[in-house]
This record gives C-alpha cells, sequence and structure tokens, in this order.
C-alpha cells in the first residue's frame, strides 16, 4: 500500500481541565484506520514521575511517536527536575530542530497539577487559556463542551468526563473508553 493509499491513522480525544487546584487529564480509547475501529481501549493518558514529580500526560497522533516524545519528556525532567515549563520548552525546542524528531506527529498535553502545557512539533508550548485544553480529532467538540460547563458548580473531573461524553456523541473518531488521571497542585 503505497503512503497515497494509506487511509491514515485518526482517533483521539484528549482534555486537560484545571478547576481550583486539581488539574484532570482524560483520553478516549479510540483508535481507528480510515473508516475501521482498530482499537476501541488504547490508553493515551500517563503519569510520569521523573525524579519524583508527578506528571501526567496525554497525546494524540501516532503512538509510536508520541512514546518517543514522552521518553524524551522524561528525560527533560529528570535533567531538570520540577520544572516542567523548561522540560516541556528544551522538548519543543529539539522537536522542532532534530531532523528525526521533526517527522513525529503527535500531541502533548502536559501538567504537574501547577502547569498545563499543550506541546506541538512545531515548536509551541501553549499555556491554554481558561484553564482547559485540549488536542485530537474530537479536541474542538470537548473543548467547546468544557468551556460551558466550567461556569458551573461542577468539578475538573467531572467536567472533562462530560465534556468527553459530549465529544463522543459528535466526532466519529471519539469513544466513550475513558482513562482520566488526576493531579493536584
Amino acid at each position: 500500500m503505497s503512503n497515497s493509499d494509506f487511509p491514515g491513522w485518526h482517533g483521539t480525544t484528549i482534555i486537560g481541565v484545571r478547576k481550583g487546584d486539581e488539574v484532570v487529564v482524560a483520553g478516549d480509547g479510540q483508535v481507528s484506520l480510515g473508516q475501521t475501529v482498530i482499537k476501541g481501549s488504547a490508553r493515551k493518558v500517563r503519569r510520569l514521575s521523573p525524579g519524583g514529580y508527578d506528571v501526567v500526560c496525554g497525546f494524540a497522533g501516532s503512538t509510536a511517536d508520541a512514546f518517543t516524545l514522552l521518553e524524551r519528556l522524561e528525560s527533560k525532567l529528570e535533567a531538570t527536575p520540577g520544572q516542567l515549563q523548561r522540560a516541556s520548552v528544551e522538548l519543543a525546542k529539539d522537536w522542532r530542530t532534530d531532523k528525526y524528531l521533526q517527522k513525529l506527529e503527535a500531541m502533548l498535553i502536559v501538567t504537574d497539577g501547577a502547569e498545563l502545557y499543550i506541546i506541538t512539533g512545531a515548536g509551541d508550548v501553549l499555556e491554554p487559556e481558561h484553564g482547559i485544553a485540549a488536542i485530537g480529532s474530537g479536541g474542538n467538540y470537548a473543548l467547546a463542551a468544557a468551556r460551558g460547563l466550567s461556569a458551573t458548580d461542577l468539578g475538573a473531573e467531572d467536567i472533562a468526563r462530560q465534556a468527553m461524553a459530549i465529544a463522543a456523541d459528535i466526532c466519529v473518531y471519539t469513544n466513550g473508553n475513558l482513562t482520566v488521571e488526576s493531579i493536584k497542585a
């Protein structure tokens, strides 16, 4: 199958929601190839503990690429313990300038409970407005839903779960099989 015939991998939605002193990262489990669901229970949210400091990461895009980036982030965090922003910027710089890393197709949401970032291969380390970050096929749906729910009395986890449910109802590349990780500042 040539690259032009490959239907492309699709299917994930990751959201990070900050409310009060808690940040929740939630991700669905769907991986699709073209119009076919290949797996419905993938785990795209992980907790890392380099140097004894917890960091929660969610990824969208190629799984192998995302794991490569998570390993790089972990090594950056080991070199700069407790400094998520610095490690994220170092990862984004490497990702943008390294010939091997430039080919990686993924995005990350990372948080240590105090900071919340989206990291992209374009060299971006974005701190989202309103304490909500979303990436992936259904990211915009989840983002809109979470923004609407953020003004309610719901906690971060409830907002994330409801936003993901709304995204799963709209986006065919998103399902309701969630992995949820919570971290406090």
